[in-house]
């Protein structure tokens, strides 16, 4: 318990935990978006 406390207080373990963290929210948003326009044409398309 004592050595997952020290690791966790680490400065760059932290960091990386918020890195991966974050990261992951950024990939999941930009699959979302990509995942609502996939049944839709580009822009140029609409009106044809």
């Amino acid at each position: 318990m004592k050595q997952l406390t020290k690791l966790l207080s680490n400065e760059w373990t932290i960091f990386s935990m918020k890195a991966v963290f974050y990261t992951g929210i950024l990939v999941a948003m930009i699959y979302l978006y990509h995942f609502c326009h996939v049944g839709q044409g580009s822009f140029i398309y609409n009106q044809f």
